[in-house]
C-alpha cells in the first residue's frame, strides 16, 4: 500500500518576538497560512522496521537529520509500530527559505503514517508529536490559517484570509532560524500589529491585512543580508500592496490583489532572484 501526501509551504502574515524564555527559546506570536507551492511525499510500508528517506534535492539530507525521518521515528515510538517505511520526497519548496518546507514534510509524514498504519490519531495528537520535532510542524499538521504562540507549538485556528495572490521571491542564500534568533535585540525590533492582522482576517479586509502585516525579524535578517531588504524594496516599488519576510527569511512575500499586477512583479524579479513564484492560499473556507 502506498500513501501520497502533499506538504504545502507556509507563509507568515505576521511574526512577532515577545521576549526570551527561561528555556532559551524566544516567545513568539506568528500568524501563518498555507499556499499551493507543495512538496509531494510517497510513503510505503515495509517489514524490515527501517526508516528510509529519499529526497530529490542535494541540499536535503536523507538520514536521521531529515525532519521527515524524525517524524517517522517519533510516530513509530509513540504508537509502538514495528514496521518500517520508505519515504520519497519530491521537493518543490525552496530549502532554508523561511517557508517551512522541512516542517511541512514532517507533518505530511505524520498524517501519512496515521493513514498507512490505520492508527486513527487526531490532528491535535499529531501536532503534539510534531511539537517535539520542530516549532513549525504543529502548524503544518493543520495547514490552514492559524496563530502560533509559545515558540510556535501552540496553534489556534483563525478565519481564512480574503482572496489575493502571493509572490514569493527567494535570493540565492539559505538562512537557518538557529542563526537569526541569537542575534535578536529586543529594543531594536519593529513589532507588527498582531491584533490588527486578526481583525483583518475576521473582516476579510485585504487593505487592512496589508497595512498590519509585518515581521519583527526583518531588522535582524536585513542587517546580515542587505540583498533581502532590496527584494522588499523592489516589491513595494513595483506596487505590491503588502510585503513582509516569511519566517527568519530570506524569502520575501508580496501580497497582491490582482493577477495582472502579480505577473508584472514576478517578471520584474525573475532577473534578480533565482526562485520566484506566484501562488495562492490553500485555505478557502
Amino acid at each position: 500500500m502506498i500513501i501520497f501526501e502533499r506538504a504545502p509551504a507556509k507563509i507568515n502574515l505576521s511574526l512577532d518576538v515577545l521576549g526570551k524564555r527561561n528555556d532559551g527559546f524566544h516567545e513568539v506570536e506568528m500568524i501563518m497560512t498555507s499556499v499551493d507551492l507543495t512538496d509531494r511525499l510517497e510513503l510505503m510500508s515495509s517489514d524490515n522496521g527501517k526508516i528510509d528517506v529519499a529526497a530529490d534535492n542535494q541540499y536535503v539530507p536523507n538520514d536521521e537529520r531529515n525532519l521527515a525521518y524524525k517524524a517517522a521515528l517519533a510516530f513509530k515510538n509513540k504508537y509502538r509500530i514495528h514496521k518500517g517505511v520508505q519515504i520519497k520526497i519530491t521537493k518543490n519548496i525552496p530549502v532554508s527559505a523561511g517557508l517551512g518546507g522541512g516542517s511541512s514534510d514532517a507533518a505530511a509524514v505524520l498524517r501519512g503514517l496515521n493513514k498507512l498504519w490505520s492508527v486513527g490519531a487526531s490532528k491535535q495528537e499529531l501536532a503534539e508529536i510534531g511539537a517535539f520535532i520542530g516549532s513549525d510542524v504543529p502548524f503544518c499538521v493543520y495547514s490552514t490559517t492559524a496563530i502560533g504562540t509559545g515558540h510556535g507549538e501552540k496553534i489556534y485556528e483563525l478565519p481564512s484570509p480574503p482572496p489575493f495572490f502571493v509572490i514569493l521571491a527567494k535570493p540565492n542564500i539559505g538562512i537557518s532560524t538557529r542563526n537569526i534568533f541569537p542575534k535578536v535585540k529586543m529594543k531594536e525590533l519593529v513589532h507588527p500589529d498582531t491584533q490588527a492582522v486578526i481583525k483583518a482576517l475576521e473582516e476579510k479586509d485585504f487593505p487592512g491585512l496589508c497595512a498590519a502585516a509585518g515581521n519583527a525579524l526583518e531588522t535582524v535578517t536585513f542587517s546580515l543580508f542587505p540583498n533581502v531588504a532590496q527584494i522588499k524594496a523592489k516589491m513595494l516599488k513595483a506596487g505590491a500592496e503588502g510585503v513582509l519576510m516569511s519566517g527568519s527569511g530570506p524569502t520575501m512575500v508580496g501580497l497582491v490583489q490582482h493577477y495582472s499586477k502579480a505577473k508584472r512583479i514576478y517578471n520584474g524579479l525573475r532577473g534578480f532572484c533565482e526562485e520566484v513564484f506566484i501562488v495562492q492560499m490553500l485555505d478557502r473556507r
